[in-house]
């Protein structure tokens, strides 16, 4: 145990951000280095070693936190990083992008606020990174085996480092221009600077795994040709479709989907452009989603310099404690304030868009809602709550609905799909094709990134044993597992 009396004398401290005023004139991210966080042992000794550690069951990783823990508080970082690898490829994206239900699971929770998982973890990460304490771990031998990975997101990864460290010839599949899916093109710098990725991305290159950027996978590359160049075919190519809005007005000029406004924003920071096609700069913006992706959009939209931003949720307005039908250890549904809202805008709860209207060009000026209420199983409009509000650039983010199947992929390796439109697995994330394995959100459908690197490695372990007839890699859950979350 790290500090017995840790968690009844150290009150908790989360990370510090940099003040709005000045993250909001760069990219780069919305805390101060982590490295150099003086409390971060202390925070650490408030973790109380559980005789039944709930933390790990709300980690789907199984990550090690207790044992981590204690080796920060006795500032043992050498040791805390073996601990944290054990179970997770790339705790630099975890400790940055996961909404972290290990918290909620924490024990310690039930009645004080839980230990700060999420920020010892990064920091034990990025320590090991500034003291070269991050290598390629190249394997012994070569199996003579070959794996191809479609999609470079963080399941995709995964997969590709366990198998590559098994001694699988792996290459990696990605039809963008760099490597890392939503991670690179999906989430903004200010969350999550990209040289995180670039990084992994040089570990996996020493340690043998290869990467084929520029490549669809069913248009530039066939199914077929997969099956037949590769022992085993792993598809991460995650859950792509977006959840559009069939509403009048919908084909009006300044309405996009936010995978198409958010990719851009990056590209800038990668010097692709010098501003970004799609701007939010002097307009008045509106987000219609309520999560992370929705919050991804407003934090884009204050760096671009737009005249106001107004977020819309169709569900009510969540409460600020844990609701009495989502008890401890479950994950809860609360009201939460990102770094994005810290900045600004405005957030609108139960409204509903009726439709658009815009200007005699073609483009969106106005977005026409309506206040809603939840009756008899469907949202309903209330009446005489019409309002109006300006929009000249609107970005949907309402998640995704499976994963993209348009290219001829699934068609062309003759995989099935379920019910929700996603891939069809069995228990050991196998297809009902032989040799051909599904991995993260295209499998699971919208998910987070814990679950993404712990269906990775998982299908990853079952490849080796496909491949090999026996693994020892291994493998934290089943496709059939659900995450603590009512």
């Amino acid at each position: 145990m790290a500090d017995p009396k840790g968690f009844l004398t150290t009150p908790k401290q989360l990370a510090e951000r940099r003040p709005v005023d000045v993250r909001l004139r760069d990219w780069n991210e919305v805390y101060v280095e982590r490295s150099l966080l003086p409390i971060i042992t202390e925070q650490a000794g408030r973790c109380m070693d559980c005789g039944i550690p709930f933390c790990h069951n709300g980690c789907p990783l199984g990550n090690l936190i207790p044992e981590w823990n204690d080796l920060a508080y006795r500032d043992d970082f050498v040791g805390a990083i073996e601990r944290l690898h054990a179970t997770n490829n790339f705790p630099e994206f975890t400790g940055r992008l996961c909404p972290a239900p290990c918290e909620s699971a924490c024990v310690l929770g039930i009645n004080q606020d839980a230990v700060t998982i999420k920020n010892v973890e990064v920091t034990i990460i990025d320590k090991a990174w500034d003291r070269g304490g991050v290598t390629p771990q190249v394997p012994e031998r070569l199996s003579g085996k070959t794996v191809a990975v479609v999609g470079s997101g963080p399941s995709g990864l995964a997969a590709a480092q366990q198998l590559t460290r098994a001694g699988h010839t792996v290459v990696v599949y990605e039809r963008a221009d760099r490597i890392g899916g939503l991670l690179r093109y999906g989430i903004p710098e200010f969350k999550m600077e990209k040289r995180h990725i670039n990084r992994r991305i040089e570990q996996m290159r020493a340690e043998g795994t290869r990467f084929r950027t520029g490549v669809e996978v069913g248009v530039d590359l066939t199914g077929q040709d997969l099956r037949s160049r590769f022992d085993a075919v792993v598809i991460a190519a995650g859950a792509t479709t977006a959840r559009d809005l069939p509403v009048p007005g919908r084909e009006l000029n300044g309405i996009h989907q936010a995978m198409e406004y958010l990719p851009l924003a990056n590209k800038v920071q990668e010097g692709d452009y010098v501003d970004s096609p799609i701007s939010a700069k002097g307009k008045h913006v509106v987000v219609i989603g309520g999560g992370d992706t929705g919050a991804d959009c407003v934090g884009t939209a204050h760096r671009q310099g737009a005249a106001s931003v107004t977020q819309l949720e169709i569900m009510p307005r969540p409460s600020e404690e844990r609701p009495a039908g989502q008890p401890w250890p479950t994950m809860p549904m609360t009201y939460k304030v990102t770094s994005a809202h810290e900045e600004g805008g405005e957030r609108i709860y139960s409204v509903s868009t009726t439709h658009f209207a815009g200007d005699e060009e073609g483009s969106v000026q106005e977005l026409h809602l309506v206040e809603v209420a939840f009756k008899d199983g469907k949202f309903e409009p209330v009446p005489g709550s019409e309002k109006v509000i300006p929009a000249q650039l609107v970005t949907l983010a309402m998640g995704f609905t499976g994963t993209d199947v348009k290219n001829g992929l699934v068609e062309q390796l003759g995989v099935d799909l379920d019910a929700r439109g996603n891939i069809a697995r069995d228990g050991k994330f196998g297809t009902n094709v032989s040799g051909v394995y599904v991995c993260g959100d295209a499998g699971r459908g919208q998910s987070l990134i814990v679950w993404a690197i712990a269906e990775g490695r998982s299908a990853a372990a079952a490849v080796d044993k496909y491949l090999g007839g026996k693994t020892p890699l291994p493998a934290p859950i089943r496709p059939t597992d659900r995450p603590l979350v009512v």
